[in-house]
C-alpha cells in the first residue's frame, strides 16, 4: 500500500489569529512552534510540530472561514487530566465522552475548531 502515514493536519483560522493560535497550541498544548518556510510565511498562519505531531494553521479569508465542527484531529495526550484542567482554567472547557476506553474529551481551539484529546494511557 503506498500511503504510509499522515505528514500533518491543517486547520483553518481567520486572518490575524496567530497570537491566539500560539497561546493555545504552543502555550497550553505545549506543541513547539516552528518557522514556516520563507515561501509560505507571507500567507500568515502558524505551524506547530514535535517529533511525532504536526499541526498547521492556515489562514482563510474572514468571509470564507468556517471552523471544523465535526472533523477534527485526535491528539494522544500523556496526563490528560492535567491538560484538561489547564485548558479549563484558561477558558477552554472540555466535553468528556462517556464511551469505552480510551478516555477522551473534546475541546475547541480559539477559532472554534474541534480538537479531540485522547488519553495515551488508555
Amino acid at each position: 500500500m503506498p500511503v504510509v502515514g499522515i505528514d500533518h493536519v491543517q486547520l483553518a483560522m481567520p486572518p490575524g489569529g496567530e497570537a491566539a493560535a500560539r497561546a493555545f497550541y504552543a502555550d497550553l498544548l505545549d506543541i513547539p512552534e516552528v518557522l514556516k518556510p520563507v515561501e509560505l510565511a507571507g500567507r500568515g498562519g502558524c505551524w506547530f510540530e514535535s517529533a511525532s505531531l504536526r499541526i498547521h494553521l492556515g489562514v482563510e479569508a474572514a468571509d470564507q472561514f468556517r471552523p471544523a465542527k465535526k472533523a477534527h484531529p485526535g491528539l494522544l495526550v500523556d496526563g490528560i487530566d492535567a491538560l484538561v484542567s489547564v485548558l479549563e482554567s484558561h477558558g477552554y472547557p472540555p466535553t468528556w465522552e462517556p464511551t469505552p476506553p480510551p478516555r477522551h474529551a473534546y475541546v475547541h481551539d480559539p477559532f472554534g475548531n474541534r480538537i479531540e484529546l485522547i488519553d495515551a494511557a488508555g
